[in-house]
């Protein structure tokens, strides 16, 4: 009797694995979960990606895997340093972002600049210092101009609570904000982004491990549509609708087309929301 249970047992397995692997047609962008479900998020491209952007460790530190470039080649010291050597040494963040510090971090996302061609993923590291370079002013800023005059609290959202006395605006290379963005990215990282917001102003791996988790969760399967759906992730409301800033658009794709000039690779259309 307990050889017929086993042996129905496996028979059950075997056919489940197919089924499974029938939904693993995902569409661009998307990574196929070790389950054969599609989606964006570490449950899918981390342990057990089958395919699509997957996260997988592979590449080491600062590696793009399977790739012919890696991102520490192209973020260069003499890169990184470029971007922090224009608004002076009086800024915050001078001591605080570090070439060193965004390696590390790169290190725990490695999916992020890969996939596609090497020009693909030169414009993908573009795009991500465009955009630093324009939240923080040249690696300028940790913490939101005026920011503490207001928390950012979404009081509706039930998963991700306000705690009290604590503010979730802007901080870090992407300037995260609100407590629906702080709560799972702590989670994903490794600290309570609720209780303790200020860990990003704090720890720069920490900082930069928070703008890559926003990127990685929001921005990357956005990059084959141009550099123009990027501003939509990250500031469309403010920027995209209405022309209402259509000057703080204009600054982020001039550091774009800045960085992809200086990579070497052509920038792609659809650069303006």
């Amino acid at each position: 009797m307990a050889l017929a249970v086993l042996a129905l047992g496996l028979a059950l397995l075997v056919a489940a694995g197919p089924a499974a692997a029938h939904h693993c047609s995902c569409r661009p962008g998307f990574c196929c979960s070790k389950y054969g479900y599609c989606g964006t998020t570490s449950a899918y491209c981390g342990d057990g990606c089958k395919s699509g952007p997957c996260w997988g460790s592979s590449g080491g530190r600062g590696s793009v895997a399977g790739a012919g470039v890696s991102v520490a080649s192209v973020v260069t010291r003499s890169f990184f340093n470029g971007i922090k050597s224009h608004p002076g040494s009086w800024c915050e963040g001078t001591g605080f972002y570090t070439r060193g510090a965004f390696l590390e971090a790169v290190g725990a996302y490695p999916g992020f600049a890969r996939g596609g061609s090497e020009a693909d993923r030169k414009r993908e590291i573009a795009a991500f210092f465009a955009h630093v370079t324009h939240e923080t002013w040249h690696l300028c800023y940790i913490n939101e101009i005026d920011g503490a005059s207001s928390n950012y609290c979404n009081p509706g959202d039930m998963q991700w609570p306000c705690y009290p006395g604590q503010g979730y605006y802007g901080r870090g290379p992407l300037q995260l904000s609100w407590n629906f963005n702080y709560g799972p990215a702590g989670r994903s990282i490794g600290f309570d982004g609720l209780r303790d917001p200020d860990r990003v102003a704090q720890d720069p791996v920490v900082s930069f491990k928070s703008a890559l988790w926003y990127w990685m969760t929001n921005v990357h399967r956005v990059m084959p549509q141009g550099f123009g759906a990027t501003i939509r992730a990250i500031n469309g409301a403010d920027e995209c609708h209405g022309g209402k800033n259509a000057a703080e658009m204009r600054a982020r794709v001039r550091f774009y087309l800045q960085y992809c000039k200086q990579f070497g690779v052509d920038p792609g259309s659809n650069l303006t929301c």
